[in-house]
């Protein structure tokens, strides 16, 4: 059992996240805006937080950096949005944030980001000067910052690859054709999945949430590098 905080301006979004997570045996703390997270963390450490990204007093992303400056961030924290662009997100998980979470959030992609969540345990607290300089620069990327503690041990070849595929989404141009930008990110995200996961295909297609076959086909089609995949 753990103690999740769900802090969401939406009334429906609250309760019906409260729920679930309550259906799966979960403490689940709610707070409809940036304030009320900031009291409820003051008093408490909580397992995970799903945190809105946009609010109406403060936006989700300024919170996150509020926490990370002030040694506070040292949970896991998994963002939502129905609007967020890939941008934000990338900004997010190099503040360190674990994950993103698209609204309407489907029951298993909820069910699964939290049981990753919290399977990595307490993140490690981003010193203030990390969190300064997140917004200023894409050194290190969103999967070196969010949760470099968590991660598991990889070699020198899955360090660099999953850098890499993070400097590369972090430096999407926006001045491309919508498009390509899609494809720069995509291509960013498999490489970044199979530097992870030391090229299993299996566990690729399982974090991705693809067939096997529909991801082959899709990296055949980014001109994603198989030559290191496993293939398992």
């Amino acid at each position: 059992m753990a103690t999740i905080l769900v802090v969401d301006d939406e009334m429906g979004i609250r309760e019906l996240l409260s729920e679930i997570l309550s259906d799966e045996g979960h403490v689940v703390e709610l707070a409809e805006d940036a304030q009320q997270a900031r009291d409820f963390r003051q008093r408490h450490v909580p397992d995970l937080v799903l945190l809105d990204i946009w609010m109406p007093d403060t936006d989700g992303v300024t919170l996150l950096k509020e926490w990370a400056a002030q040694g506070h961030l040292t949970m896991p924290v998994i963002m939502m949005s129905g609007h967020a662009t890939i941008d934000t997100a990338v900004e997010a998980t190099k503040i360190g944030a674990l994950n993103f979470l698209e609204k309407p959030i489907a029951l298993q992609k909820l069910l699964k980001a939290v049981e990753q969540g919290l399977a990595r345990g307490t993140a490690a607290p981003v010193a203030p000067a990390t969190a300064a300089a997140a917004g200023k620069t894409a050194a290190g990327g969103p999967a070196v910052v969010a949760s470099a503690a968590a991660l598991p041990v990889l070699g020198a070849d899955g360090v660099h690859g999953m850098q890499a595929a993070a400097t590369q989404t972090a430096s999407i141009s926006f001045d491309i054709p919508l498009r390509d930008a899609r494809d720069a990110f995509e291509r960013a995200y498999f490489e970044y999945h199979l530097a992870r996961e030391n090229g299993s295909m299996t566990r690729v297609a399982e974090k991705t949430g693809l067939e096997r076959t529909h991801l082959y086909r899709k990296l055949k089609q980014l001109g994603v590098d198989l030559g290191k995949s496993k293939g398992e």
